[in-house]
């Protein structure tokens, strides 16, 4: 029975024009993109540590949360060039890209700094690095669903720019009437 529906939906995809997985492909190929996306968080996550201690911890400049923001702004920056490079692979619409990555941190961001000052509050001044690392990995994995699901997911994109190229469309009748 599960071969006839493996043999069905190549049948299927094949009419599409489009290529069959095996199982063990597309697992093998979801790992390396975990792999990917976890070492360009690590390589972001290090911006934002560096950053946020020498605003914050080392310097006694800013509070937690001001340092908190610029340094995830640093990374963010970092973190979707080469996830959307290399990761994804996307070279779908990156103005889209970068607004639906801004979607995600306008909700995240408040939370984070919120909930992070209400924790690093309770905590010693020099414990601010604590608190960012645990906003940290909340975000690692907000993110990465966020990025696979929305922002590089071309059938979701796709349609969002239909929605604007058809809203542009009317628009553009009405002012011509």
């Amino acid at each position: 029975m599960e071969e006839e529906i493996k043999e069905e939906q190549a049948v299927a995809a094949a009419e599409d024009g489009q290529t069959v997985k095996s199982n063990c492909g597309a697992k093998t190929e979801q790992f390396i993109q975990i792999l990917k996306f976890t070492g360009f968080s690590i390589s972001a996550g290090v911006i934002q540590l560096v950053s946020d201690g020498i605003l914050c911890d080392w310097t006694g400049w800013l509070p937690w949360w001001p340092a908190y923001l610029i340094s995830v702004v640093l990374s963010v920056i970092w973190n979707f060039t080469f996830n959307r490079k290399f990761t994804f692979r996307a070279a779908n619409n990156v103005p889209l890209a970068m607004g639906l990555v801004v979607v995600y941190y306008c909700a995240f961001i408040p939370v984070s700094v919120l909930g992070g000052d209400a924790i690093a509050a309770k905590l010693p001044a020099n414990l601010g690095l604590l608190v960012t690392f645990m906003m940290m990995l909340l975000n690692f994995v907000t993110e990465f669903l966020w990025d696979k699901f929305v922002v590089f997911n071309s059938k979701v994109t796709d349609k969002i720019e239909k929605l604007f190229k058809k809203k542009n469309k009317e628009d553009k009748e009405r002012t011509d009437s």
